[in-house]
């Protein structure tokens, strides 16, 4: 088994969710008392958010490259970035480590060309919603990206930042997700990325007339398979 390297706290909320899917993936897939081999270095996210807001992207660099090379001096063979935003720097982390960074939009465009989608509604942040960073990957892979109106798009920027990262989890975000999600399905949508680590902890399968793409869950996943590959 190889040994796993997350790259978390954008947010902690939804890093848990990839330590938890990991551990439940091996205890199944190997059975018994079996649990993975991995190891986490978390950021303080009020430092990354600011980055973020203020376009110090190139900063941003510098903290996630610190964060896998660690990751790299600590026995870890693979580097998961547990978080879809920051993606935006994937190429300049990769370029600066001797590990595969296993990019989230790969588990992602395969999961939706696997159910037989050709067109998807993305959600995340303004960042991933709006940039060609993460939307060109999948583009690149076949996909056709519809993303929400630009008042729908802040609604959802707002709900991550001030409700999803700090564990709000509230009936009327639920509410206006929903209402989102089948917008897009109006617009041509066959199924829906949830596009940000967070959103899975407040979109159900159950909200959605279409089918959803948890991109928490494709990556977490991803890497077991990357780790227990022979």
């Amino acid at each position: 088994m190889k040994t796993i390297g997350l790259i978390g706290g954008m947010s902690w909320e939804s890093s848990i969710e990839y330590y938890r899917i990991i551990n439940e993936a091996v205890r199944e897939r190997l059975g018994g008392l079996h649990s993975a081999k991995c190891l986490m270095f978390s950021v303080d996210f009020a430092d990354i958010e600011h980055l973020q807001r203020t376009g110090q992207w190139e900063q941003a660099v510098h903290l996630l490259v610190d964060a896998g090379r660690r990751l790299e001096r600590g026995g870890a063979d693979l580097v998961v970035l547990c978080t879809n935003t920051m993606h935006k720097v994937a190429e300049a982390l990769q370029a600066a480590i001797g590990i595969p960074l296993l990019h989230i939009a790969d588990p992602t465009a395969a999961a939706v060309r696997a159910a037989g989608l050709t067109t998807v509604g993305l959600l995340g942040t303004r960042f991933t919603m709006e940039e060609a960073f993460y939307r060109a990957r999948l583009v690149d892979q076949g996909l056709t990206v519809l993303i929400p109106e630009p008042t729908d798009r802040a609604i959802v920027h707002r709900v991550i930042y001030e409700e999803l990262v700090v564990g709000a989890i509230r009936p009327e975000a639920r509410d206006a997700f929903h209402r989102i999600m089948d917008g897009l399905g109006r617009s041509g949508a066959q199924g829906i990325i949830l596009g940000c680590t967070e959103i899975g902890l407040l979109v159900k399968p159950e909200d959605s007339a279409l089918p959803l793409f948890d991109t928490t869950m494709l990556h977490a996943l991803a890497a077991v398979d990357a780790a227990l590959q022979a």
